[in-house]
């Protein structure tokens, strides 16, 4: 019963002291079961121990580790924070932007209406001017006429005077 026990236990995590005591004690004496038990009993409760621990420690780390990455998510949510405030200024800022660049246009239309509306009397004064330059040219081509005219007079007039001077002065001569 003491081998079957022992191939039971040296297949189970012993460490070398408990091994070289199993060694020692199976050749020494018979262990009773109770004492099998109890040394058993043992191994059991300091792997327990070992295990309890492991788990304490990784608990421990998984605490540290929760405690940085929630240090690491705050920061993040920080940044996050801090982005989203940046992008809700651009986005004031570009819709300030774009309202002003509405307002702009619509000057810029008014601007050109009234542009519009000075060159069609631009346009207008054009067709004034051409009209009273056509005018001009007609009343110019009338009074060219009638001073052409009116110079033939003058001559005709000068030769008629220049005869009448002639025939006075024969006349004068005459008597």
């Amino acid at each position: 019963m003491c081998l079957v026990i022992w191939g039971l236990l040296s297949t189970t995590r012993l460490g070398s002291p408990w091994s070289t005591l199993w060694v020692s004690l199976g050749r020494v004496k018979e262990l009773s079961t109770e004492d099998i038990f109890l040394l058993y009993l043992g191994t059991i409760l300091r792997e327990m121990g070992e295990i309890r621990a492991e788990m304490a420690r990784l608990e421990q780390r998984i605490d540290e580790i929760n405690k940085r990455l929630e240090q690491k998510i705050d920061e993040t949510n920080k940044r996050i924070d801090e982005v989203n405030k940046r992008i809700d200024e651009i986005y004031t800022r570009f819709n300030e932007i774009y309202r002003r660049f509405d307002e702009v246009n619509k000057r810029i239309d008014e601007v050109n209406k009234r542009i519009d509306e000075v060159n069609k009397r631009i346009d207008e004064t054009n067709q004034r001017i051409v009209e009273t330059n056509k005018r001009i040219d007609s009343v110019v081509d009338v009074l060219a006429r009638r001073i052409e005219e009116t110079n033939q007079r003058i001559d005709a007039l000068q030769v008629t005077l220049l005869e009448i001077k002639k025939l006075l002065l024969e006349l004068v001569k005459s008597k």
